[in-house]
């Protein structure tokens, strides 16, 4: 850590006529840094603002160097300091140094701060790349089973097999909830009903898709693979459907005929994997794009490298299960504890200990490594040309850590020099830092800078409504601490495509956290997650999520109105038919204005003095100011913001125009302009309410 002498903010201020920390600004955008990626042997120019005639000097501070940066220009009262340095092959870090008369201080991704730990410092990874498609791209993440049944003559019939003890069964009312055992429960949704609704979610503005599992398994789910080869026919397409069911009192899966014709017959595999293609081909024309999951940590018990089930043991063109025989080209895929068990060796390692999950074992089997490989290819390479990978508990994969970070090398080597538009999205909790140097993923799902400070402040609820803290209710000091802290451990080009849910298929729905009701279905029952709930606190939190850097990303039926504790009730059907028209509403005028301005997609962020339940923050390039005002309480405020930080001169009077406006009654897009006096403007937000609004300096985008 480098030392330097205490920081008082109070003596900053005092010390020389209008210093002020607040107008001290840079990050990595292309607002202050060109290129924002570079190659390795760019020059690379840096920026830093600060008030005009503020300072005496600015230096960029990287490793041992000091560089003195040169006043480039002055504009609208600020002065802009810049500097060129010329990045080689290695990650390049760095922060900057402000001297004012005797004043010192330093400014890194905190801010004005004391805290010169390199994990704050700002970072250049020469040669990483993020999709420029999937910056600030508008996501929708569907579970395929409950969204639309496009296709009944593919639906999963009752007592089609077994799963986990039970018989699988096909559930009739597409509108019942699901059941506290719910893996092994079918509603029908599949490929077929996603094209159905194509029309609908581009209407709603939805840009990239993003599925869950669609890959053979018996589950609904569709985390526990069966044949990673193959899209399930039972969301595809069934051209050969023959063979018996299951009778009650039956329980191997050796007798199920039906599905054993469904899931291993090479004619309805080969028309599931078309249809996907028409799929893709489908969004492909719109404009739009397609990510799959990507389950490689572990398969499932019925995969055909392993065959627990017994499902391909006699079927023509499989290969024996590592379950079924020790001579088994797969038995290196997976970790036996009992070498002297066959045929029929049930010791093996589970994920966490599940049986249904066996982990496959990369370390032992170099041909397990190179087929996952040519897998990821695959599906990203025509004639799928699917547009990237969610990579399901990434962390998790290998026996080793070092291993871990071998692998996601040579994945995403192996993507890229298929498709090098592809994007590589992983599921982590925690900090990602070290898979996201720019040679593994290219970012996350956001759960530390974004779902859960954002579940928080708005709802006090932690994301599986596992407790309620009153004391975390529109707490903005927390919420804006725990962004900056976790948002500093993305470079540039992987926060700007995080994606940014306020829930998904893994948690409850964020509209049921807003009655504050901490608990499960099992129970509190799945009907109180529908109790109390307050659409102007979503309504609020989706203008923080449409504003904020990164992707947005929907999860099915949010927008509908759905609720849903944990999973599995938060995987309840898309409810055609009798829909929160209004809130839909909501969200396509909110996604539009998304869409509309460029500093709400590749702009700076800086936030604003913090007020308890008030939020307020900035969005800007050099040509647009958009703030963005919250207010949490359930009381009318009026607040006095400085969107004068977002570089908006104080010397000049100007305005902005509010171009959304939710509250506790409703929301409005009718525009009203706001007088910005001195750099200060006054809002009066009612209860539960959220403002946008922009200043320009040329036409939208």
């Amino acid at each position: 850590m480098v030392q330097f002498p205490e920081l008082k903010t109070k003596y900053i201020d005092n010390m020389r006529p209008l210093f002020s920390r607040y107008a001290l600004y840079s990050d990595e955008t292309e607002n202050f840094r060109i290129p924002a990626e570079p190659e390795p042997g760019q020059t690379v120019t840096i920026r830093f603002r600060t008030l005009k005639g503020n300072v005496d000097d600015v230096y960029l501070i990287s490793g041992s160097t000091r560089q003195h940066m040169t006043l480039l220009e002055t504009r609208e009262g600020f002065d802009y300091y810049t500097t060129d340095i010329t990045v080689g092959g290695e990650k390049v870090l760095y922060y900057f140094e402000i001297c004012a008369g005797k004043i010192r201080c330093y400014y890194n991704k905190l801010g004005v701060t004391r805290d010169l730990q390199e994990q704050y410092s700002f970072g250049i990874v020469p040669g990483f790349h993020t999709p420029d498609w999937a910056k600030s791209a508008v996501f929708y993440q569907i579970f395929v089973d409950r969204f639309y049944n496009g296709d009944p003559a593919n639906d999963v019939q009752t007592n089609e097999y077994n799963y986990v003890g039970r018989k699988v069964r096909r559930v009739e009312d597409w509108d019942s909830v699901p059941e506290a055992m719910d893996v092994q429960n079918f509603y029908g949704g599949d490929l077929q009903g996603i094209i159905d609704k194509l029309d609908y979610l581009q209407d709603l503005g939805v840009d990239v898709l993003y599925l869950n599992p669609i890959f053979v398994s018996p589950s609904n789910h569709k985390y526990d693979i069966q044949d990673y080869d193959y899209v399930d026919p039972h969301f595809g397409k069934i051209v050969r459907d023959e063979g018996r069911y299951l009778e009650e009192w039956e329980m191997s899966n050796e007798n199920a005929r039906r599905y054993i014709t469904r899931v291993t017959e090479r004619e309805n595999l080969e028309a599931s994997n078309q249809l996907l293609i028409t799929l893709i081909e489908k969004l492909h024309e719109r404009g739009m794009k397609l990510i799959l999951d990507g389950v490689f940590n572990h398969c499932g018990s019925f995969n055909k490298w392993l065959d627990k089930e017994r499902l391909y043991e006699h079927q023509h063109g499989y290969e024996k299960g590592a379950y079924v025989s020790a001579d088994s080209p797969y038995r290196s895929f997976f970790k036996f504890n009992n070498e002297h068990e066959w045929p029929y060796n049930e010791f093996y390692d589970g994920w966490w200990g599940h049986e249904t999950l066996p982990k496959l074992n990369y370390e032992a089997s170099e041909k397990l490594e190179e087929y996952i490989l040519q897998v990821a290819k695959k599906w990203v390479s025509p004639p799928f040309n699917a547009d990237g990978w969610r990579l399901d508990v990434a962390a998790d994969l290998g026996y080793r850590e070092d291993y871990n970070h071998r692998f996601w090398k040579k994945f995403r080597r192996a993507v890229k020099e298929a498709n090098p538009h592809a994007l590589i999205l992983a599921e982590h909790y925690g900090d990602a830092r070290p898979w996201m140097q720019g040679d593994e993923w290219d970012t996350v799902m956001n759960y530390d800078a974004f779902m859960e400070p954002v579940s928080w402040f708005f709802t006090g609820m932690e994301k599986h409504s596992d407790d309620y803290r009153v004391d975390m209710l529109g707490n903005t000091e927390a919420f804006c601490s725990a962004m900056r802290h976790h948002m500093s451990a993305f470079y540039n080009p992987s926060l700007q495509t995080a994606m940014n849910e306020l829930d998904n298929h893994d948690h409850s729905r964020f509209l049921t956290r807003t009655n504050h009701r901490a608990g499960r279905m099992t129970h509190l029952g799945s009907r109180s997650a529908e109790e109390n709930v307050n659409k102007a606190v979503l309504r609020a939190a989706v203008a923080v999520q449409m504003t904020w850097p990164g992707a947005p990303t929907l999860y099915y039926g949010d927008e509908a109105g759905v609720c849903g504790y944990t999973d599995p009730d938060n995987r309840r059907t898309y409810p055609w038919g009798h829909e929160d028209r209004k809130l839909i509403g909501y969200y396509r005028d909110v996604i539009r204005i998304h869409k509309s301005y460029k500093a709400l997609q590749t702009g700076s962020i800086k936030m604003l003095k913090e007020k308890y339940n008030i939020l307020q923050y900035v969005r800007f390039t050099m040509d647009e100011q958009i703030l963005v005002a919250v207010n949490n309480r359930n009381e009318t405020v009026t607040v006095e913001i400085g969107v004068w930080e977002a570089g908006i001169s104080r010397t000049s009077n100007t305005s902005m125009r509010r171009v959304l406006y939710t509250h506790a009654i409703g929301y409005t897009i009718e525009q009203e302009d706001y007088e910005v006096i001195g750099g200060m403007i006054t809002l009066e937000m009612a209860p539960r309410s959220a403002m946008i609004l922009v200043r320009q300096r040329r036409a939208p985008i």
